[in-house]
């Protein structure tokens, strides 16, 4: 999957994601499968989240990938790296992608792209498709929503269920209420009372 396949600025090839923490995370290299630490502060970045510039948008890494793949038959690509020309490189894109953008894809661009595929292929690593992406994805959710619902029945069954004295509440108010009414019918109305004004109005303005 190209989620855990990632790009390292500044290093060559491809690594796979081992663990991660906070600030932390041991990657392994997909070409001789040493493993070293990847920090906060080094540009990484999943190849699924590359696209490639042409000249109606971007067009996703998966995409791409898949286009060379179907082009090769899923083989390693059958220029030598090692020798290409610039004007070869370009050629090569021409055939999988003819729209790519000619002015922001620059050759070495393009290399890149084609070791990269060179390197998935060669780890067995072969379905580019998005919808797998997704399919992992939903599959991981549902996992996750399902770990909770246990745990909040588990929780559940684990809680001592008490009751609360409803009734007698609700009695005690109903003597507090009517005891607080019958004071109010027999307490005098003061006299020559101007009601004041009230100053939520103000307050809500100011």
């Amino acid at each position: 999957m190209l989620k855990d396949i990632l790009a390292v600025s500044g290093k060559p090839g491809l690594y796979k994601l081992v663990s991660k923490g906070n600030n932390l995370s041991i990657i392994e290299s997909l070409t001789d499968k040493k493993r070293i630490p990847a920090y906060s502060h080094d540009k990484i970045i999943s190849l699924n989240n590359i696209s490639l510039f042409t000249d109606e948008g971007d067009i996703s890494l998966h995409d791409v990938l898949s286009k060379i793949k179907e082009k090769e038959d899923g083989k390693t690509v059958s220029i030598d790296l090692s020798i290409v020309d610039n004007d070869g490189l370009r050629a090569y894109l021409a055939g999988v992608l003819p729209n790519f953008d000619r002015e922001r894809v620059y050759p070495s661009d393009i290399k890149k792209l084609l070791k990269w595929y060179d390197i998935l292929i060669s780890n067995g690593i072969t379905d580019f498709s998005p919808k797998e992406e997704e399919e992992v994805k939903a599959v991981e959710e549902k996992e996750a929503n399902e770990s909770s619902e246990e745990e909040k029945e588990t929780q559940k069954q684990s809680t001592p269920q008490t009751t609360k004295p409803v009734s007698s509440k609700r009695k005690d108010n109903s003597i507090m209420s009517a005891q607080a009414a019958k004071a109010t019918s027999h307490k005098p109305m003061p006299k020559n009372t101007t009601p004041k004004k009230s100053v939520v109005g103000a307050k809500r303005g100011g």
